[in-house]
């Protein structure tokens, strides 16, 4: 038996399908902390530039160690010359020097003045061509500590580097927690104002009724839809505020404020462990900002060191092998091995200034470091009196809502009972309203002071939350 489905079965299934498809956030993309923080560090530009400094400090440090081996050069020169000492040399190089290049063919021994006659193929020799190959080999022995000093400093520089990558990081997670975090806020704040249209629409009916049974009087109507119209203004503000924290989550992650996106569940942040003095100690020891400063530091003690390495001798072995021809070739080989020490006695003040001036780098670094130690000390201690703060602050507003909503059920009876006025129930109502909307703020501030405080100590990583 075949089963037909009626057309108004059918209207309702396509209606329902349309819903569904058209509901907000059906086809939104749902992040969780976790994946929202992933997105945010892979097009971020502050991870961009951290990531290419890393890069610069390790080609830098390749470069330092390089300094360390020899220097082999291989090169090819072409000459043509007819200076005299530059082409008998040339000649004497390609090892076809003849007697005749000296004039032996003017030399007369009979001639009283031979002496004094100037050889022509001497001293106007034809233009001779050669055609030079080398090959030569520098070592460095000993530079007074330069080698060694570039070498700590590209090192130093690589920890600073990526130390401020993990402070860059750091600090996008926590921009993205607030981000998120502040949607959930957002709706929650919506929620509260949902809940106050909810209690002032009802107030509106049983006000209507109770007039239109004589029992109140045609002010208490009014009053009560003109608190409904205050409250309509107050949610749509909510739900605008969504859609603002929402855009805020959008600019983060570098989406489009058109793509369609939604927010996992709520995250809790946990409180730091032991006492504050520990938490401060800790944030010395392990914030990265603090680490890539004294990474710096570093970098600057090394500078002192390269500079002073001008008071110091230098000492090298060198290596070389050329060929000398007229035309492309290699013939006329000769090697040449050599050692060189030199040792620069006095430049003027040149490399006192340069010192100097190292020193002064590296005390100015040295009092930022202290300034920033003592900055994190307070971050870490500030962040820790407020979050103790906020814990206070909300278990404070869990009493004073469950407080409001206990008034607010005895003024409804009253009011009912004719006892007291629309003033003091509107009142009551407005009251649990900013309960609520204080406890929000509260659990939201209770996050961003705990999150804050993990990042001055350099644990803030969403999967330790």
């Amino acid at each position: 038996m075949r089963h037909t489905t009626t057309k108004p079965a059918r209207l309702k299934t396509l209606a329902l399908l349309s819903l569904l498809a058209f509901a907000p956030g059906a086809l939104a993309e749902t992040l969780g902390l976790d994946q929202a923080v992933q997105r945010a560090l892979a097009q971020n530009p502050d991870i961009t530039i951290a990531g290419s400094q890393i890069d610069q400090a390790r080609a830098a440090v390749r470069q330092s160690e390089g300094a360390r081996l020899p220097k082999l050069t291989a090169s090819l020169n072409a000459t043509r010359t007819d200076d005299a000492l530059n082409a008998f040399g040339l000649k004497l190089s390609q090892r076809k020097a003849t007697f005749n290049d000296f004039g032996a063919g003017e030399f007369n021994p009979a001639n009283p003045n031979v002496l004094s006659i100037a050889p022509a193929n001497l001293n106007h020799p034809d233009p001779v061509n050669n055609f030079n190959a080398r090959l030569e080999a520098q070592l460095p022995l000993y530079t007074g500590g330069l080698i060694e000093g570039y070498s700590e400093q590209a090192r130093a520089y690589l920890r600073a580097a990526q130390h401020g990558d993990t402070m860059a990081r750091q600090k996008v997670i926590f921009d993205v927690l607030r981000a998120y975090e502040g949607v959930h806020t957002a709706r929650a704040y919506a929620s509260v104002a949902r809940q106050g249209r909810t209690a002032a629409e009802s107030y509106v009916k049983t006000i209507d009724t109770l007039l239109k049974g004589g029992v109140v009087v045609k002010s208490d109507l009014l009053s009560a839809r003109v608190h409904l119209e205050d409250v309509k203004i107050q949610q749509a503000q909510a739900e605008n505020a969504v859609k603002q924290a929402l855009d805020q989550l959008h600019l983060l992650l570098g989406m489009p404020l058109s793509a369609p996106l939604d927010v996992g569940p709520s995250v809790e942040v946990k409180p730091l462990e032991g006492s504050l003095a520990d938490a401060q100690d800790e944030a010395l020891k392990t914030n990265p900002g603090l680490a890539a400063l004294r990474g710096q530091l570093d970098a600057a003690q090394a500078a002192v060191k390269v500079a002073r390495a001008g008071k110091y001798p230098k000492a090298g072995l060198l290596a070389r092998f050329d060929t000398n021809d007229d035309k492309l070739g290699f013939n006329a080989h000769s090697y040449t091995l050599g050692g060189q020490l030199s040792w620069d006695f006095y430049d003027g003040g040149v490399t006192d200034g340069a010192i100097a001036r190292a020193q002064a780098s590296r005390d100015e670094l040295a009092a930022k470091l202290k300034q920033a130690e003592m900055g994190v000390a307070y971050q870490v201690a500030d962040a820790w009196r407020r979050a103790d703060e906020a814990q206070q602050r909300v278990a404070a507003r869990e009493l004073a809502v469950a407080q409001a909503e206990e008034a607010q059920r005895l003024v409804e009876k009253r009011y009912a009972n004719g006892v007291t006025t629309v003033t003091e129930l509107l009142a009551a109502q407005a009251q649990l309203d900013k309960a609520r909307a204080d406890l929000v703020a509260a659990r939201y501030d209770l996050k961003v002071q705990r999150a804050n405080a993990r990042l001055a100590t350099g644990r803030l990583q969403p999967d330790s939350l």
